[in-house]
């Protein structure tokens, strides 16, 4: 099944680094926003990080995302897939991640949560010159690591969008 993403880049002049996912999962359709899936880390441990409530409604979750200087986006613009595995994406059209830190020239990381986007990245964008960074994926289905395991990777993050570096 061939599908747009469907969500625009979460971004300011502001944003210090740009997180990319893949591409969003099914709940993230049905629940119009990035990382949908009720099960799925990722606003747990950004909330974690910063010493923060959990932001529950999307507009909550765009204004923790600007205080803390966070870009998200996600690699694939589109793709055919079958179900929310990474692995069953195919013909793949990435995003234009280069344009996008062209216009946002604050960026000063990118992170990716999840094997398959720095693969992409790798594949399309590695002449960037911006530090690239391999975070765990918050996906329920990625289990290979605790919570608090994948939170300890995730600190790094902090150590870019600290007031100026």
């Amino acid at each position: 099944m061939a599908l747009a993403h469907p969500f625009d880049p979460i971004i300011d002049n502001d944003s210090r680094i740009l997180i990319l996912g893949t591409f969003p999962s099914i709940k993230s359709f049905e629940n119009a926003f990035y990382y949908g899936h009720p099960q799925n880390q990722f606003w747990k441990l950004l909330a974690a990080l910063f010493d923060e409530e959990i932001p529950q409604s999307n507009e909550e979750k765009i204004a923790f995302l600007r205080k803390h200087r966070v870009a998200l986006w996600d690699m694939v613009g589109a793709c055919e897939r079958t179900n929310s595995l990474d692995s069953s994406l195919r013909n793949i059209t990435p995003n234009d991640i280069e344009g996008l830190v062209k216009k946002y020239p604050n960026i000063r990381a990118i992170f990716f949560t999840g094997k398959k986007a720095k693969q992409l990245y790798e594949r399309y964008f590695s002449h960037l010159p911006h530090p690239t960074y391999y975070l765990p994926s918050p996906s329920p289905a990625y289990r290979v690591m605790s919570f608090a395991e994948k939170l300890e990777r995730y600190k790094l993050i902090k150590d870019y969008v600290c007031e100026e570096k």
